[in-house]
């Protein structure tokens, strides 16, 4: 399958800004809605993380060694503009990570906003207040006229869908449904506000969305289990990239939100600017599928990755075909397929993968970590992609969560993504040092022969 990849194809890897850099209230930066979340017992805060910001060259030179193309971070918003006023240093901080990322060649890719909203934004009412919308605005602005020459590929928003339905997960909501998606409905105004003025600055590169997104299968044959899969997808997917793509909610969606009493308050200026900002491609996070049947009453056990159920409409049940994580996900390589010739089929943008990867407990051994299982678990999903792009699904980029180990939302330092391992635990700092995983190795070959050889 080693020709099955473009030769300009992006190999890179993913972090975020909360869940990786640390120096939580250095120069200038203000408290974000992470740092003074409450933290579940066992697990580390965000205060000091993987340490990157004090350590960037290292991670950097780490990341050219590895042979990364193309490197996908995010921004901190309250880093840049605290209290809503630029702050030179965090300014200064994104600037030397640019200019060293494009000294090894390494292609930076944006996230505007990765869950970490400004702690002082959200005491105003956060996202279900519409004077975020602006707010938000302003900042993106900050951002394009400091970085827009630089960066080619920005992304508006990450797992805007995982934070309107697990909000209470990963720390950025605790509301009710009409709630959410109220603050949903002006997170996407703002994403489309943001996209119509990137493309009215004439920059030289292209900005979508980033939503989450697992195919759904239905639990069997039965027609109402197939109607559940087709209102979860609804809910859960093409809700978000159908008003990314085509301006306007989808119909199942929104009638589902209407039966639940949650459809938003949507005003004609936001009508108009929905139709006007539409993204140029579409990243996106893939984990795993979802399976659905008809609804029955079940004890629910929310994670961003597990299921959730909707009385009328569908209930997530567990798959007996997927093997899972140690942390429950389901592993489902056939279904990235799936899902990038779902997502293809409906939308014909050039599709870029953000995040694919697994969660382990790790341990140091003489230095080493032997990772065979992620090793394993990339192999399958690059070879499933290679599949889809012999569809003829047209996929510029893979970049696997995470470059490096960083705190998972909600189980601390214990669950590991990285193709570099941090020397900490949840309970201690440690030195910090960075350690090369088996997986590093496996990456870099299958970068310098874009693809795995087969």
């Amino acid at each position: 399958m080693k020709n099955k990849f473009p030769t300009d194809f992006l190999w890179g890897a993913s972090t975020s800004a909360y869940q990786v850099e640390g120096a939580w209230n250095e120069e200038g930066k203000e408290p974000s809605v992470q740092d003074i979340k409450s933290i579940p017992e066992g697990t580390t805060d965000f205060k000091v993380a993987s340490d990157h910001y004090h350590r960037l060259e290292e991670d950097v030179r780490l990341f050219k060694e590895l042979g990364l193309k193309a490197y996908r971070f995010s921004i901190s918003w309250s880093r840049v503009m605290p209290n809503g006023k630029v702050n030179p240093a965090g300014i200064a901080f994104y600037k030397r990570l640019i200019e060293l990322l494009k000294e090894d060649d390494i292609q930076p890719i944006v996230t505007v906003f990765h869950f970490d909203l400004p702690a002082s934004i959200a005491e105003k009412g956060g996202w279900e207040n519409r004077e975020t919308i602006q707010a938000f605005a302003d900042y993106c602005q900050v951002l394009f006229d400091h970085f827009g020459q630089d960066v080619p590929l920005w992304q508006t928003i990450n797992e805007q869908n995982v934070m309107a339905l697990a909000g209470s997960v990963i720390g950025t909501s605790n509301k009710s449904m009409k709630e959410k998606f109220q603050e949903n409905h002006h997170m996407l105004v703002a994403q489309a506000l943001v996209t119509s003025n990137y493309h009215k600055g004439n920059y030289n590169g292209k900005i979508g969305p980033a939503p989450n997104i697992a195919s759904v299968y239905p639990a069997s044959d039965k027609p109402e289990d197939q109607m559940a899969a087709l209102y979860m997808s609804a809910l859960r997917n093409w809700l978000f990239l159908d008003v990314a793509v085509f301006g306007k909610y989808n119909h199942n969606a929104w009638h589902l939100l209407e039966k639940i009493g949650a459809a938003p308050v949507i005003t004609a200026e936001d009508q108009t600017i929905l139709a006007e900002g539409t993204g140029d491609y579409i990243a996106f996070n893939y984990y795993n599928t979802m399976t659905v049947s008809s609804y029955f009453a079940k004890e629910q056990k929310i994670d961003q990755q597990s299921g959730f159920g909707i009385p009328g409409f569908f209930q997530t049940v567990e798959n007996p075909h997927l093997p899972m994580t140690e942390f429950g996900w389901p592993i489902d390589p056939e279904g990235f397929r799936f899902t990038l010739n779902e997502i293809y089929s409906r939308y014909r943008l050039p599709l870029l993968v953000t995040e694919n990867g697994i969660g382990v407990s790790e341990q140091l051994i003489d230095g080493k970590i032997y990772d065979d299982y992620r090793i394993d678990y990339l192999h399958q999903h690059i070879q499933q992609m290679a599949l889809a792009i012999e569809d003829g699904v047209e996929v510029i980029g893979y970049c696997p969560w995470s470059a490096i180990d960083l705190i998972s939302t909600h189980e601390g330092i214990n669950k590991r993504y990285g193709f570099i391992y941090v020397n900490r635990t949840d309970e201690e700092l440690l030195d910090l040092a960075r350690y090369k995983k088996d997986s590093f190795y496996w990456y870099q070959q299958v970068i310098e022969e874009n693809g795995l050889g087969e």
